[in-house]
Order: structure tokens, then sequence, then C-alpha cells
């Protein structure tokens, strides 16, 4: 029993991604019925509130599902009019048969709304649905015969399309009513398209029951209702699961099973030395790889099949095969980080077009170009090779964006080579029906970028999210574990923060804090991983040592959770794994806010001039001592400066450098790297003002958009010249440092743009009095793409400049004077 509800709830899956309804639970759709999310502040009940925006969600998708069933009974009325008269456009059968129970289906759904509304806008715990969702499912026999003559239906306006022009205009031209409180008065679709939706529609229904089911307390009168609910609506799915797509018939295993979609996503190829985008397709028995064919414009989008491997005959290439496969092309790391920077300036401009008058069709040409530069980053971006082999055949290299990816893939086709699998040779008619059958079988829709995205849709975390990773269980036996942390963005994931090694336990109890920095972030994943110490082990393709993922998984970075002042506690299961941490969310804004420290003593928190005038130095010690330690045995670490130190450690050493401690030398010494690295971000950070000083913050900002090269030299000199000099010797000692840490990008992957990210927004910030003026956008998505980049293109410019002297600085004048 519980493998049929698998492969039904495999089925259902699919229509979470369809791109053209609104099924978003906490988002800005709620909107579409009363702004009822707002009042969810004065309850108590998560699950009440939970339950409530469920409903809400599925209420406005019903909405729109509605105003697609009246757009197919609207022209029904006119065409049976017509076919009793002189000339007729389709006769009374042919009408019957395309437009068969849709009627009766509208008519069911307008009831089941028409009641729900009234539940959902006086929402208490006493108010009762299940009875609603019962009697819809009651009425699933419709849906039956509705399934039943579905082919028929289509192939009939087809046909009729064909052969009557008339027709063929109003079946491509459908107009469809937009939701009552939307600026859109109504969308262009097409029959086919709207005939589609009452299957989908009972998918739909089941996942949300579901979701219900979840949020209802067992003792509530709506469980056993809901419960008898998705009782017969997963029945009847079961019972039509073939026939929901009428080519899935014809697609079937060589043992006569119906070939079943477990898997598939947009994956990088590299094939003949170049990055293809392929849309990657695991069934139950092969694995097959195609490309999306161009079409006219309003048709349907097909697939080509590149190639296909059948599971029996797949094996993961072995490390001494490697040779075999094409060697993968890595752009540097300064290419990549450009085209973020021009995404996000050209994400600012494209929400300022949509505000100013007239300005959408100037939005939809930079959304355009914004599409081509996400599309080229995507293709770009992953460098984690997945090699697959066809043991009579040919080799296969996919670059994924991460470990996560990897380790799913490869877990998803190792668990049904289990099975009693068949090799399979497909004759090209039976290539091009399981083709074909991918357009309507895939679950991932979009190519993840974010032009794909309603403007609705959540923008994602912009700011840093601090992770405490405790403790593990559920390991069979003792080995030498660590825990890794991805965060997604610009449409794929990074590597932000690793936990120690904890060796020899099956309890690990690491309790390390990460501050990771997010860019528009909506998921956080956790991996788990045994460390292996052999050598022989060392992977050809990036030269690491290749660790066993032990398990893995994510979750939703949901800011009305993440961003309460307290922390919040979680727990991710993993193959019987089970990984347990907290973690609480600050919006940029709210991180770089500088308190200054009520203890002079210290140096944290303290004006650096302070600092200096009491060591009697030019540069601040704690920012001598970490750069040394840095250069020392740090230089060549992957990701110095990127990657989270623990936050513990670097608490630890903040409390050394503020009290001067004898043994600060010592600690630094055994210090993880990655914690001194963060030390000094911190230090910077902390500083009452930034380095580069509130005062100069404006001229730092109009230097920088400056077009003539020499009026950009001698402003952006000219306001080092106007630093305090414990500023500027600071500045220059990092930026010499910054500038040694880039030479070692082939082995630390630290660019001059990654620094510039890192540190160009530390030492460089607003102040209050400015911020207040409203010259700042306060969006957090767009304080990224307009401040931030501005602050990472300052930093950016020296650090890509010919060294700069201090005396060298002091002894040339302007030759004009600049007014800061």
């Amino acid at each position: 029993m519980e493998e049929e509800e698998e492969e039904v709830l495999g089925y259902l899956d699919k229509v979470l991604e369809e791109e053209d309804e609104v099924f978003e639970y906490g988002d800005g759709e709620l909107d579409l019925i009363t702004p009822i999310h707002k009042q969810f502040k004065g309850e108590v009940e998560k699950g009440l509130e939970m339950k409530k925006l469920v409903l809400s969600g599925f209420l406005a998708s019903e909405e729109i599902y509605i105003n697609q069933l009246e757009a197919l009974v609207l022209p029904m009325r006119p065409l049976k009019a017509a076919a009793t008269s002189s000339q007729p456009v389709l006769t009374m059968q042919q009408i019957e048969t395309i437009f068969y129970k849709i009627q009766d289906i509208f008519e069911i759904h307008k009831e089941f709304y028409d009641a729900l509304l009234p539940s959902i806008q006086r929402w208490d715990e006493k108010v009762t649905v299940g009875h609603l969702f019962q009697k819809l499912a009651s009425q699933l026999g419709v849906y039956k015969a509705f399934v039943d003559n579905y082919k028929n239906a289509k192939e009939t306006a087809e046909k009729c399309s064909q052969a009557n022009i008339q027709f063929q205009k109003i079946s491509e031209n459908v107009r469809v009513k937009g939701p009552k409180d939307s600026k859109d008065s109504s969308t262009k679709s097409s029959m086919e398209d709207l005939l589609y939706k009452p299957i989908d529609r009972v998918t739909r229904s089941t996942l949300v029951l579901h979701d219900l089911l979840k949020h209802t307390p067992k003792d509530h009168p709506d469980f056993p209702l809901l419960q008898d609910a998705l009782r017969i609506s997963q029945n009847f799915l079961s019972s039509i699961n073939e026939e929901i797509d009428p080519r899935r018939t014809a697609v079937t295993t060589p043992k006569g099973e119906a070939r079943q979609l477990v898997k598939d996503g947009f994956l990088v190829e590299v094939s003949e030395s170049s990055r293809k985008l392929r849309h990657v397709f695991l069934f139950t028995d092969l694995l097959l790889c195609a490309k999306m064919k161009k079409t006219s414009v309003g048709r349907h989008q097909q697939y080509e099949c590149k190639w296909y491997i059948p599971l029996a005959d797949l094996t993961f290439q072995t490390l001494d095969d490697s040779d075999s496969c094409p060697s993968i092309q890595v752009l540097p790391e300064h290419e990549i980080e450009e085209m973020k920077m021009k995404i996000s300036v050209l994400k600012n401009e494209i929400q300022k077009e949509k505000k100013a008058p007239k300005g959408q069709s100037r939005a939809e040409r930079l959304r355009k170009k914004m599409n081509e530069q996400e599309s080229w980053l995507l293709l770009h971006s992953p460098t984690i090779p997945f090699r697959i082999h066809n043991k009579h055949g040919k080799s296969y290299l996919f670059l994924l964006s991460s470990d996560y990816e990897r380790a799913e893939w490869k877990e998803s086709i190792q668990k049904l080579q289990k099975k009693d699998l068949q090799a399979c040779v497909l004759s090209s008619v039976e290539l091009q029906v399981l083709t074909s059958s991918c357009f309507k079988l895939r679950t991932v829709h979009n190519i993840p970028v974010t032009t794909n995205k309603d403007d609705e849709e959540t923008p994602g975390l912009y700011g840093f999210l601090h992770v405490i990773v405790r403790s593990a269980t559920g390991f069979k036996e003792s080995a030498n574990l660590y825990c890794t942390l991805e965060v997604d963005s610009f449409g794929y994931f990074v590597s932000k923060a690793k936990t120690r090694v904890f060796r020899d336990t099956a309890e690990p109890q690491w309790n390390e804090e990460f501050e990771i920095e997010l860019e528009g972030s909506q998921y956080l994943r956790i991996l788990c991983y045994e460390k292996c110490f052999d050598k022989s082990m060392l992977n050809k393709d990036d030269n690491e040592i290749v660790d066993k993922i032990m398990g893995k998984g994510q979750v939703q970075l949901d800011p009305q959770t993440v961003q309460s002042k307290n922390w919040h506690m979680d727990v991710i299961e993993m193959n019987g794994i089970k990984v347990e941490f907290s973690m609480k969310f600050t919006s940029r804004d709210l991180s770089l806010k500088r308190t200054p420290s009520k203890k002079q003593s210290g140096v944290f928190g303290v004006k650096i001039n302070v600092v200096t005038k009491r060591e009697r130095s030019k540069v601040p010690y704690i920012v001598r001592q970490c750069i040394e330690e840095v250069e020392k045995r740090g230089i060549d670490e992957v990701g110095i400066y990127r990657i989270s130190g623990v936050a513990t450690d670097i608490q630890a050493l903040k409390l050394a450098f503020d009290t001067n401690t004898k043994d600060i030398l010592v600690m630094l010494s055994d210090m993880d790297i990655n914690a001194i690295a963060g030390t000094l971000k911190l230090y910077f950070r902390e500083l009452p003002e930034p380095l580069l000083t509130d005062r100069l913050y404006p001229a730092f900002m109009e230097g920088i958009a400056l077009s003539d090269p020499a009026a950009k030299e001698n402003c952006m000199m000219h306001l080092l010249r106007s630093l305090p000099e414990p500023n500027l010797m600071t500045f220059l000692i990092l930026l010499e440092h910054l500038k040694r840490v880039a030479e070692k990008e082939p082995v630390n992957k630290m660019s001059l743009h990654n620094l510039g990210t890192v540190f160009g927004p530390t030492l460089l910030r607003p102040s209050e009095s400015e911020s207040a003026k409203g010259q700042h956008i306060t969006c957090a998505s767009d304080i990224w793409s307009h401040d931030v980049m501005a602050q990472v293109q300052v930093l950016l410019y020296y650090l890509q400049h010919p060294p700069i002297s201090f005396a060298e600085l002091k002894r040339n004048t302007l030759y004009f004077s600049t007014d800061v």
C-alpha cells in the first residue's frame, strides 16, 4: 500500500511547479481574497495559522481554476446556438464531445468556492471545512467521466481546428478572466491547455488535503472528514493514474510495466568541449538526456532526445576511467562575480522602470537582457563533475553546482538499480513517444532563473543567517564526521561553512555556530560527511579527497520563522541520521548597524584612532596579527574570507583581543584559520564607523560613478588622502594583503572580485543619518543591488589599482580640488 501511495504522490509532485497557476501559501497571492495574513499576529496557535494559509492559497488558485472553466463554458453556448443554424461552426455531437462535463465541473467548483470563502473570512478555531472537501471528493465521478473522454475531446478539438478556420481562431484565443483583485483583467489561453486543467486540479486538491491534515489536530472535527476526502481522492487517482496522460499508456518498460518518471531537472552537460543546458529525465528503467526544441510561437515546446542509457547498463565512472572523459573548462571566478554584479544592477533598474510611468516596455527589454545573463551564469557556474557511463558505449559528463545535487542523482539511480532491471533498446517510434511525453511528465518546468519567477514570488533573504550545528544521531558505527552548509544564490547552491571533523564517534557534538551571508537565498542545505584520510582516493577532477556523504537534507528559509529575534530549533532527517541545528536571521541593515562599545579599554567597537593611540601604532595590533596568521597558513585555504569560521572561536578571539590576553599568539597559532579570517571581518564590521568613514561615504559613491578615467583617478586618490591617518594606513595594509590572497586564486578560489564582495559592504556603509534622508532603497533585495554593488565597486577599484604607497599618496597634489 505504501508503495502505491508513493507512486501516486510521485506523480502528484508534477503539479507543484506548474507555471500558470497560483499555489503559494504564505505569499502575496493571499491578497487575491482579503489581507487575512495580517490578522495572524494576534493568533496563538501556529497550526491554525498554517491551516488558514494553506486554505487561503488554495482558495486563490481555486478562483483562477473557476475562471479557466468559465472561459471554456462561454464559447460552448454560442457554438451550440450556431449548430442549429444554417451556418454551423461545429456539429452538436462535436460540441458535446469537446466540452463534455465542463459545465458540471464548473458548477461543482463554483459551489465549493462560494462555501469556502466565508469560512476563511470569519476564521477561528471553531470553523470547519472538512465537510466541503469531503463533498468535493464525493463528486469525483464527474472527473472520471471527463478523464475517460479527455483523449476523444482533445482529438476532436484538433480535427475541428484543422477543418474550420473560425473554430481554430476561437480555440487558440480563449480569454480567461483575471482574479477579482488582480490588475490584469484577462489572459489569453488555448483550448487545448484549458482542457488539461481539470486533470491537474484533482492532483492539486489531493496535495492540499495532505497539507491540511498536517496542520489539523487529530481531535479536531475536520480531521476524520479530511482523511476520508484524501482516501477517496487517492483511490480515484490510483484508478486513473495511467489515463491521466493518454501518451503514458504507450510508455512501458521491457517487462511490460508502466514506465514512470522518477526525477528530472536541468543539468549542464559538457559535450564537444562546450557546456550545454540539458533537461535530464530519470525513468524507472532508463536515463534520458534531452534538449528543448525551439518551436513556432503559440505551439507547445518539445524535447529532442540527445541520448539515453538503460539503467541496467549505467555505471558511475571509477577514477581510473576519468581520463577518457572531456576536460572541464572552468572560468575565472572574477568573470562569474562580474556577471552577478551585472545581474544585480539590472534587477535594480527593472524595479525602477516598473515604478516609472510608461516604463514597462523598457523593463521588458531589461528583463530579456537579464534572462540572457542569468542563463549564462547558470551554464558557467557549476564545476562539480558527475560522470556516468554506458558499459556498452559512451561516457557522459555533467557539471553540477553542489555535492548535494550530485548525491541526489546518484542515490535516485542506485535505488532503481536495486530492482530487477532488463536492458532495453528503444525503436525510433518508441523513443519519439517517450521524448514527446517528457513535456507533460516533467516536474521541473522552468530553468531556475529569476526571470522565470512571478514578481510576487518571494525574492529570498538578503543578510546574515546564523546557524548552530549542534549534534547528530543515528550512525550505525563510529566514524570521523563533519557537516557542510550550503545556501542557494543566483539559481545555484554555494558551500558556505564547514564544521570540524569529530573523530571516531557515532554521536558527534559539534555545537558550532556560523554566520552565513545570504544573497536572495531561499534554502539551507546540510550535508553530513565521513572524512576520508586515504590519499589514494584523490579525485582527479578537483584534486580533493572524495569524502563519503552519510546524509543530506534541506529546509526552506521561511522569512516569518527565521526573522524572529529568537533562535529557531530544527532537525533535519537524512537516511536515518538526524542532525539538530538552530538558526536565526539578521537583515543586512541590522547586521551592519554599528554600536560603539561601552568598554573603551578593548578594541572591538572602539574608534580606530583611540586604539592606535593607546597601542602607539599606525595600524591596530589585531589587524596586523590576523593578516600575518592568514598569510602564514591560510592563503592556500579554499574560500578564505568567504567560508565562515565557527562563531564560538571568533567570540573567543574577540574576547582575547579585547582583554589583551597574553597568550593571544598561542591562540592564533592553534585556531582554525577561518575563525581568524572571521575575527578580522568582525573587527571591521564592529568599528563605530566604517573604515572609509561616514563623512566621505557620499563622495566615494559619486567618485566611483564617474565615467572619465582621469577624473575618477583624481577623485578616488583624493578621497584616500582625505582619510584620517590610522584609517588610511590600515586600509593600505589590508589592500596589499587582499591582493596577495588573490594571487593564489587558482588554489584558494578567491579572486579580487570575491574579496571585494566580502569586504566592500564592511569597509563602506552609509551613516544612519544618510539612510534616513531616504536616498537609499529600503527593500532588502534592492539594498544588495543598489548600495552594496557600489560599495563592492569602490573596493574593487583600489584592489585593481597599481600599488598605492602612503608616502606617494601624501606627496602628490591634485590638479583640482574636490569638495568632500
